[in-house]
């Protein structure tokens, strides 16, 4: 038996089928709460935020764009709305305001940075349990857009353009910024 896409539990909740949006929020419910706690670093918090992510789904589910992808929609809708919470809960450093949001910054890399590092990738690391805790501990360690990028490319799957839509960023920003991701998380883990 095959699983229902998500665009056919849509086309079904707006049909009037309510438990095809109990299906969609089950099958969202981790994934979207895993995304929200690597914002929060709080349990509570991650929580009383997924629930306003569904809410606002629920909310805005008829206006979906049903040309699009729910879980790329969905996922945009929890960052945002993870975005406004840290915001209001986070004081602005000023460290913070320097360079990785112009949008006409031109950066140049050298040849070396294209060349294939024989290590292993993020999601190499992830299959290996006695390393977990000490990537858990690196990733934590990188800046949020680092990290929003390396979670949602290697633990959630998305490909760079998926990425780039979710986060409104160009897709050559995404990848910058996992390369950059990477470099960090090696240098990290190597210390």
């Amino acid at each position: 038996m095959t699983q229902t896409t998500d665009e056919e539990l849509i086309k079904k909740y707006l049909s009037g089928d309510e438990p095809a949006f109990r299906e969609l929020t089950e099958r969202y419910l981790k994934p979207i709460y895993n995304f929200v706690y690597r914002y929060t670093k709080s349990g509570d918090s991650a929580e009383d935020i997924t629930q306003d992510v569904f809410v606002n789904v629920w909310k805005s589910i008829k206006k979906f764009d049903q040309d699009k992808k729910f879980k790329t929609w969905i996922f945009t809708i929890a960052k945002n709305t993870s975005l406004n919470w840290v915001k209001k809960k986070k004081p602005l450093l000023f460290s913070e305001l320097s360079g990785s949001d112009k949008k006409n910054e031109k950066e140049s890399y050298s040849f070396e940075d294209s060349l294939r590092d024989p290590a292993p990738l993020p999601d190499e690391v992830f299959a290996n349990a006695d390393l977990k805790n000490k990537l858990e501990l690196a990733m934590s360690s990188l800046d949020n857009n680092y990290r929003a990028v390396l979670f949602l490319h290697y633990n959630d799957h998305f490909t760079f353009q998926e990425i780039s839509e979710m986060l409104g960023k160009s897709i050559n920003t995404i990848k910058s910024q996992h390369r950059r991701g990477i470099v960090l998380l090696k240098k990290v883990l190597t210390v």
